[in-house]
């Protein structure tokens, strides 16, 4: 098995049906402009195989031919903001552990600090 298809396997139940309303949304709107298969492949530059499995919301379909039919649609600009950092919770979580985790250490160590100082005197 190449590393391509494993990681295809191994896609998380919720992005595979994401992908699925996301190609059926794009058949949607091929359909609402009065586009045949063959026309709208021909302008995204695929096969019409390719953009059945495109708006059958395969995964193998490439980044590239999805990127164009959001072009098509006029949404491509939605992706430049999918993976922007100010939405990555993920990382904002670990930020705010990483920034009470210094917050604790500060506080242990001003403690540390005054009975240092309350020693010394005495």
């Amino acid at each position: 098995m190449t590393k391509a298809s494993l990681a295809l396997t191994q896609m998380p139940p919720s992005t595979l049906a994401a992908l699925s309303n996301l190609g059926a949304d794009l058949a949607v709107a091929r359909l609402r402009r009065k586009e045949s298969l063959k026309t709208w492949a021909k302008r995204l530059g695929v096969s019409v195989p390719t953009l059945l499995r495109l708006e059958a919301g395969e995964p193998s379909v490439s980044l590239g031919v999805l990127a164009t039919a959001l072009w098509l649609i006029g949404r491509d600009a939605a992706l430049g903001v999918l993976a922007t950092p100010k939405e990555d919770r993920g990382a904002l979580e670990l930020d705010v552990r990483q920034a009470e985790l210094l917050g604790k250490k500060r506080v242990l160590a001003t403690a540390q600090a005054k009975l240092k100082r309350a020693t010394q005197r005495s």
